[in-house]
């Protein structure tokens, strides 16, 4: 076969869940080097987005979901220095849930020191991560139609797009 310079892209999905109890309180994830965070992580090879955001809840914080409709899909597009072998760090497309917890009590994990659930509005003063903040808005403003975000989150946080889809 010819190579005619083509290079298949590598991006990394990662899907993630606001998971909100019966009290309408949202769970958040103390992470040892984000602070607190709403919880998800990367699909795993022959993984489905969804079986990932289940997964990474039931990981992060013992709590069992079941996941809803997404209210966002973000793009980081900046280049990371990588590691564990890898050169660079490729484009990260994240997909966020809205998540109805179906039973478990928020524990901490290797990931996280605490994992609770606080008020809608308090959750805003918790986060400190730009990224972070930018798509938990994203969920507070969610009247039916996803948004969708391209941003880069080093040297500094930079949104670079923010729309409905």
């Amino acid at each position: 076969m010819e190579n005619t310079g083509w290079v298949m892209p590598t991006h990394i999905i990662a899907g993630a869940g606001i998971v909100i109890n019966k009290k309408e309180e949202v769970l958040l994830v103390k992470t040892h080097n984000a602070g607190w965070v709403f919880p998800g992580g990367q699909v795993e090879v022959g993984e489905n987005v969804i079986d990932a955001v289940k997964r990474e809840i039931m990981e992060e914080a013992g709590i069992d979901i079941e996941v809803g409709e997404v209210f966002c899909i973000s793009s980081n597009t900046g280049k990371y220095p990588g590691y564990h072998g890898v050169k660079e760090i490729p484009t990260k497309i994240m997909l966020d849930f809205i998540c109805r917890a179906k039973g478990g009590t928020p524990r901490p994990s290797d990931e996280n020191s605490e994992s609770k659930y606080v008020a809608k509005a308090k959750a805003l003063e918790l986060i400190q991560a730009p990224a972070i903040i930018e798509r938990y808005k994203a969920y507070l403003e969610y009247t039916g139609r996803p948004i969708y975000m391209e941003y880069i989150t080093n040297p500094s946080f930079d949104l670079k797009l923010k729309r409905l889809i």
